[in-house]
């Protein structure tokens, strides 16, 4: 059974509710038409219209599968459209999604990188947390995203992994700021300020996990969806954060410091649709992204390095390679 094209004609019988009329929409006789929605009904093993009335009414099946059919339809369209432009060298749009803590200059870099390896192409780089991207990918309303781990990864094809280790962030002020390094355990009896859980449920249960078994147990949770504002909290003593460092670096009146054994790593991986409708461009996309994240952090911390910085181990970044996701 073409699928595709069955589904066509109940999407279409579903819109006049009208066997006739869905048949003139599309240019064939009725009685094959009706012959291709029993096909369909016999191959789910459920009615889609209820007929036993003059009006021809969606049954609760088909009114679910109504939906789902739409939207496949859609992304079938825009995988032959895709593909088309591909054969012709232009790839259309790429819509990108982005995590909220991503710099200024990061993502100077990544569009920078993108508009030199495919001129051709269009980046709709849209600011989304992690938990509204996998959404976004599920549902084919996004091309790729950078995601925080852990995610569900079901129904996703990932790309390199870039590594970025944590350190905390203190008020200027703080006896902490004196030392070249914090453990954990020093953090006890403050606040922790941190993303809501609802952007990256995976990655802030791991802070909260890695905390506690740290010896660190926050008398407060507070959270803070944009770095500023963390940052603003940080200094008005609401508590300690973890960032990466080079946003922290230029506040002034809040200090950062790497944590003993570097307990936090922060892991962003590219992320698309696995199958026939996933954007050419994706997993290069994916790609770009972890080199230009890798790159600025190295650069980074060299700038850093030159500046009045405590002495410390190195904080190292790595890109891991995911064969099996290729």
């Amino acid at each position: 059974m073409d699928l595709l094209r069955h589904l066509r004609i109940f999407v279409a019988v579903a819109d006049e509710l009208h066997f006739g009329r869905a048949a003139d929409q599309l240019g064939m006789t009725q009685p094959p038409l009706s012959q291709a929605v029993r096909r369909l009904e016999k191959d789910l093993g459920a009615e889609l219209f209820d007929r036993s009335h003059r009006q021809v009414k969606l049954t609760p099946a088909g009114t679910v599968l109504l939906d789902e059919a739409r939207e496949l339809l859609v992304r079938e369209e825009r995988l032959r459209t895709l593909a088309r432009r591909a054969g012709d060298g232009d790839l259309g749009t790429l819509r990108a999604g982005v995590p909220p803590d991503m710099t200024v200059a990061t993502l100077s870099l990544l569009l920078g990188a993108c508009a030199e390896h495919h001129p051709g192409m269009s980046v709709d780089l849209q600011e989304i947390t992690t938990d509204e991207q996998l959404r976004l990918l599920a549902s084919g309303g996004l091309d790729v995203g950078l995601v925080h781990q852990p995610v569900d990864t079901t129904g996703l094809r990932l790309g390199p992994e870039v590594r970025v280790e944590l350190g905390v962030v203190l008020p200027r002020i703080s006896p902490l700021a004196r030392l070249p390094e914090v453990a954990l355990a020093e953090l006890s009896g403050h606040d922790l300020v941190l993303l809501p859980r609802a952007q990256a449920p995976g990655w802030y249960d791991r802070i909260i996990d890695t905390c506690r078994a740290g010896g660190f147990v926050p008398t407060r949770l507070r959270h803070a969806s944009h770095p500023e504002f963390l940052l603003a909290l940080v200094h008005a003593g609401h508590g300690v954060a973890f960032d990466q460092g080079p946003v922290a670096r230029k506040e002034p009146r809040v200090v950062w410091r790497p944590l003993a054994g570097r307990p936090l790593t922060q892991r962003i991986t590219g992320a698309w649709p696995a199958g026939r409708s996933a954007h050419p461009a994706a997993p290069r996309f994916a790609e770009l992204a972890a080199d230009v994240l890798a790159r600025d952090r190295t650069a980074t911390l060299r700038r850093d390095d030159r500046a009045s910085l405590p002495e410390g181990p190195p904080r190292p970044w790595a890109v891991v390679y995911d064969e099996t996701a290729w």
